[in-house]
This record gives structure tokens, sequence and C-alpha cells, in this order.
């Protein structure tokens, strides 16, 4: 009798560490963005002011939203020995998959929290066309254009990688997709602000995953943190 309560336990840890990870990932984020309200009237382009990004946020909230909640809902079905409705069950679930799957969320999480401190009071979620933003080159940024992007991405990808149902996975789509297209966006705006500082800047580093020839150098002219 133990080991039939145990199975379905054991099996709810690491989906319920997982919706923590995330909860306390998205929710540093929420308290970012409210800290940037207070101090600028603006949080920190969490709403954009331009259209394109605005109508991106109808398919962007929901997927977090989902992502973030669906762990705990796993984790609440096996805890008790149910299944889940057929959207939220999982296609296949591994344990030899699930605890590595946490550990590279929660390294994800940790490194992420690097990239925010790098970005300081600069940080922002995606772009306003009436701000000039900063080039940040340094730290994680000297090795990869958009960080906290690829880590956004790796999360993700080890939670769908944990938990594989269809909503999960439409989830990971989305978000992976509004990602890549927000980072496209990105260079073009800072493009358009440095010039070829930010065009050399381009060809040293690469966006998701660091160039064999290395980083930006730390003689570069490009802008700092300030």
């Amino acid at each position: 009798m133990q080991a039939t309560i145990s199975a379905p336990m054991d099996r709810s840890v690491p989906p319920l560490l997982l919706g923590i990870v995330l909860a306390a990932y998205w929710g540093r984020v929420m308290r970012m963005a409210y800290k940037i309200r207070r101090r600028t009237g603006h949080a920190a382009n969490l709403i954009p002011e331009e259209k394109v990004g605005k109508l991106s946020r109808i398919l962007w909230a929901p997927a977090v939203v989902m992502w973030v909640t669906y762990p705990f809902v796993a984790a609440f079905f096996w805890a008790f020995s149910k299944k889940p409705p057929l959207l939220l069950r999982p296609i296949g679930y591994q344990p030899w998959i699930a605890w590595p799957a946490l550990g590279i969320a929660a390294a994800c999480f940790l490194l992420s929290r690097i990239c925010w401190r790098t970005m300081g009071r600069h940080w922002r979620m995606g772009i306003d066309p009436a701000e000039q933003n900063p080039l940040i080159a340094v730290g994680p940024f000297a090795y990869v254009r958009h960080p906290i992007y690829a880590l956004s991405m790796l999360m993700m990808l080890a939670s769908a990688a944990m938990l594989p149902s269809p909503l999960m996975l439409a989830a990971g789509i989305v978000h992976i997709s509004l990602l890549s297209w927000e980072s496209r966006r990105e260079d073009r705006h800072l493009y358009k602000i440095h010039g070829d500082a930010y065009g050399r800047y381009r060809e040293q580093v690469g966006g998701f995953f660091p160039r064999v020839t290395g980083g930006a150098s730390s003689k570069s002219t490009l802008r700092q943190v300030d």
C-alpha cells in the first residue's frame, strides 16, 4: 500500500519544483517591471506602447500563464493518483528526464538573474521605438546578444521535456517563436540607434549562442552600462 501511495507522490515532486522555479522567475520579472514603473512611470514595456508589441502580448501572455501553471496542475493530479484531462496529460513522463530538466530550468533562472543585474536599470521587456537604449556589451552580453531570451528558450525546452503535454508544447512553440521574432526586432531597433557600433557588435557576438571566435573585445568602442 505504501509503494502505491509513494509512486504518484514521487512523480509529482519534479513538476511541483518546476512550477516553483517558473513562478519565482516570472514573479521576479513582474517585480522588476513594477519597480521600473514606480521610478519611470512605465512598466519596462511589459505592455508595449507600440501596436505590434501589444498584439504580440495577446498570444504571449496566455502562453506564459499556461507555462507557469501547468506544472502545478500536473503535480496536483499525480499527487492524488488522478489522470489529468487529455490536453493536460503528458505524452510521456520519464524521471530520468524530469530531474535533469528541473536542474536546467533552475540554472537558467540563476543565470538570468546575472543578466538582469548586468542590465540594471536599463532592463526592459522588448522594445520601445521612442527609447534610446544603451548598448550593453559586458558580462553575458559580451558573448551572446540575447542571453535572457536564450535562457528563457532553454527553460521552456526543459519544461516541455519534463511535461510534454499538448498545451505545454503549444505554449513552447508560441514562446520560442515570439522570442526569436522579438530578438530580430531588437537587433533592428539597436542598429537604428547605434549604427555601425551595433553592426560590429553583431558581427562579433552570436544571437543565442557564443561565436567560436569569442565575444566582444574589452577594447571595443561599444557603449556599456553606465
